[in-house]
């Protein structure tokens, strides 16, 4: 198990490892994983806390991805949809089957027949069939307060949803489980090659100790920054993904509504999750710093609202409906030919220099299939096995079992309360390597996105446990609280 985190010096205890995987994101995670099981020393490490970016910020959904059809990349969906399902049989507390209704209008492209086509081969893709036409009738019981100007009915498919970050979390405790190490909040200042080996220079964020590490492979599968340890020409194109959280109350919903944007055509979803009801996204160039915690912008809101307003014009939302916001940065590998952010493919890469292998790009859903190709490019396994791997539908990514509490894990499950509560936010500072309060309350536990207070009136009753599990004293109590309100105010409200 992950457990709790510890001195930066004992790494060096177990002396050279046979991989290093650095970035703690579903893609690092699933590295790790897989190099793990095939019996390699394994250490991952994560500047942040793991998640802190694009993993724990995304549409939370593991899907197929209609679109790419649409664009001609069946492979990438044929790969995804096998992905999605190998976690809903695996994982059935963390990933869910979930039905996404897509009205069709009257004169508004895709119509009936080319959705049909389309789901068709989605399902065929997925090995299932469970698309169906919903009639006006029936769409209107379900939804009174949807806009009914040229509506003719609605096509039902399904796909599945996650909490993305939890998701990362299970990936690393299956990884530990197998044997690897993992510590956040350590950044890898330099990577020197020396033979077949590398060296590489690593600092604790928090109290500023380094240490000099060797391995024999050196995996970047830092996202974003990757550009920054690949040592090629930048390939990232960073784009930025805003999603609203409304409460369900204002906004209810109970299936993902897949509708088009007024002004553009782009898809967004509106959807339940976690007891609250979550609108994204936004899809444009991120053009601020990589180092700074994203937020959403003003205009970003209105985006959201008018597509939500335009469907469901009844509800009238307005911006003190938004209990919090959150901004996502995409790796989105460049096509170089200055395309709309939105029409960029959503494929990875994996390239090599002086090395060391990146990998950037790609989607939640592929995490395992990412990390195979990975290894792949490192020698770590051959082309027989990564076929097999690829193909191999009954293969399991998943083998322990890690007794979480009760509903931690459910992405339709609403905040937990008193003892419930309690018994997660003990598990949690036990064994999934808390550092600091927003760990915790933004990506742990979510209550920094699905309470209207970011969950400031659980302060008190979390404090004694923190103290506890944590060994925090009176005055990093308050320093953390402080460093948390500052991270809401500036990125999440």
């Amino acid at each position: 198990m992950l457990g709790q985190r510890r001195e930066l010096s004992g790494l060096a205890a177990h002396g050279a490892w046979d991989v290093v995987v650095i970035g703690g994101g579903i893609t690092g995670a699933g590295i790790a994983l897989e190099a793990a099981r095939r019996g390699h020393k394994v250490l991952l490490l994560e500047q942040r806390d793991f998640s802190w970016g694009t993993s724990s910020r995304s549409s939370k959904m593991v899907h197929g991805g209609l679109r790419y059809i649409a664009q001609g990349d069946i492979q990438l969906t044929r790969h995804a949809l096998q992905e999605r399902e190998r976690l809903l049989a695996e994982l059935p507390d963390l990933v869910v089957r979930m039905p996404y209704v897509f009205p069709i209008r009257q004169g508004r492209f895709p119509g009936r027949w080319p959705m049909t086509f389309i789901l068709k081969l989605y399902d065929a893709l997925a090995g299932i069939r469970d698309h169906r036409w919903m009639s006006r009738d029936e769409v209107r019981q379900a939804y009174p307060a949807l806009n009914d100007a040229g509506l003719r009915g609605a096509m039902r498919y399904t796909d599945a949803l996650t909490d993305d970050s939890r998701l990362v979390i299970r990936v690393l405790q299956e990884a530990s489980l197998e044997g690897a190490r993992a510590r956040n909040y350590t950044e890898v200042l330099n990577i020197k090659a020396q033979g077949d080996k590398h060296e590489l220079l690593v600092q604790d964020t928090d109290t500023g100790a380094r240490l000099t590490l060797h391995a024999r492979h050196v995996f970047n599968a830092t996202g974003l920054w990757a550009d920054r340890l690949s040592g090629m020409p930048p390939v990232v194109r960073p784009q930025r993904g805003t999603h609203l959280f409304v409460a369900a109350s204002r906004l209810p919903v109970r299936d993902c509504l897949t509708i088009l944007h007024p002004d553009d055509q782009r898809p967004v979803f509106v959807f339940p999750w976690k007891g609250q009801t979550c609108i994204g996204t936004t899809d444009i160039d991120h053009r601020e710093g990589l180092q700074d915690e994203p937020h959403c912008t003003p205009a970003e809101i209105d985006y959201l609202l008018k597509v939500a307003n335009s469907e469901l014009p009844a509800l009238h939302l307005r911006r003190e409906d938004v209990l919090a916001t959150m901004a996502g940065v995409r790796p989105i590998i460049a096509s170089g030919k200055g395309k709309d952010p939105s029409k960029e493919r959503r494929d990875h890469l994996v390239w090599q220099a002086n090395g060391v292998i990146s990998v950037s790009g790609g989607k939640l859903t592929t995490f395992r299939q990412i990390a195979l190709d990975a290894l792949k490019a490192a020698g770590l396994i051959d082309a027989a096995t990564h076929r097999q791997a690829h193909q191999g539908r009954h293969l399991r990514c998943f083998r322990h079992a890690v007794p979480s509490p009760h509903g931690l894990n459910d992405p339709l499950r609403g905040t937990a309360s008193g003892g419930v509560l309690q018994a997660q936010v003990e598990w949690i500072l036990t064994h999934e390597m808390v550092v600091h309060l927003d760990d915790l309350l933004l990506r742990r536990l979510r209550l920094g996105v699905l309470c209207a207070d970011a969950g400031e009136s659980l302060l008190l009753s979390l404090k004694p446990m923190c103290q506890l599990y944590l060994g925090w004293d009176d005055a990093r109590w308050q320093w953390e609280c402080t460093r948390y309100r500052d991270v809401i105010t500036h990125s999440y409200r």
